[in-house]
């Protein structure tokens, strides 16, 4: 394992087991208090994407008029509960995403998808700038039918953007969202507890305002 190459997608069969507790947090946020578990008040939606390094993709999100709260986890891998250190090592399948859930009357769906796209390269495959592993892949996972056919839609006109620029193509999983596995405690709204702490978001100029 302490060799094993972090670009490299594990198999199912070799994935990490996991455990069935899921995480412990306190599951209020620290910049909007409201909370980060369900159940929640009537009417919110919710949204998960990868994006590179959570710590700076949650606060692109929590920033975003509408959104009620957010928090950093892990998605679109195998191991149940995994733990941050099992993330990195490359073994659970999962990537650093975050959990967005937002009042649809104020910010829509696609809105957040045009901020996704604006927030980093989506062509950079399994890595996100200096941050390199399967952990750091682009990613969104839908809730809905309605969610996948959006997230289709931006992706085809985000790549149209792309290659106008004359840069690569879209390595973004689009896929249904699984499960959401919540990160540890201090992962939560890392920048507002650290805000000198470290920022991997880089977006492209090109897909601003998709």
């Amino acid at each position: 394992m302490l060799f094993a190459d972090k670009t490299r997608m594990v198999s199912a069969d070799a994935a990490l087991k996991g455990r069935a507790q899921p995480m412990q947090i306190s599951g209020i946020h620290t910049i909007t208090g409201n909370t980060m578990l369900q159940p929640l008040p009537n009417g919110l939606q919710q949204a998960v994407f990868g994006l590179g390094c959570f710590w700076g993709a949650e606060r692109v999100f929590w920033r975003q008029p509408g959104v009620f709260s957010t928090a950093v986890g892990y998605a679109g891998g195998y191991t149940p509960n995994p733990t941050y250190e099992e993330v990195c090592s490359g073994q659970t399948g999962h990537t650093e995403v975050v959990l967005v859930y937002f009042d649809p009357n104020f910010i829509s769906y696609e809105q957040l998808l045009a901020v996704f796209w604006a927030s980093h390269d989506p062509s950079q495959g399994m890595r996100q700038g200096n941050d390199r592993g399967t952990q750091y892949r682009s990613a969104i996972y839908t809730c809905s039918d309605e969610q996948a056919r959006a997230a289709a839609d931006s992706c085809a006109r985000a790549q149209l953007r792309l290659n106008a620029a004359g840069l690569g193509q879209i390595t973004t999983e689009i896929a249904p969202l699984a499960e959401f596995y919540y990160a540890e405690e201090y992962h939560q709204q890392y920048l507002d507890k650290n805000p000198n702490g470290y920022c991997g978001i880089r977006g492209l100029s090109c897909l601003i305002g998709d």
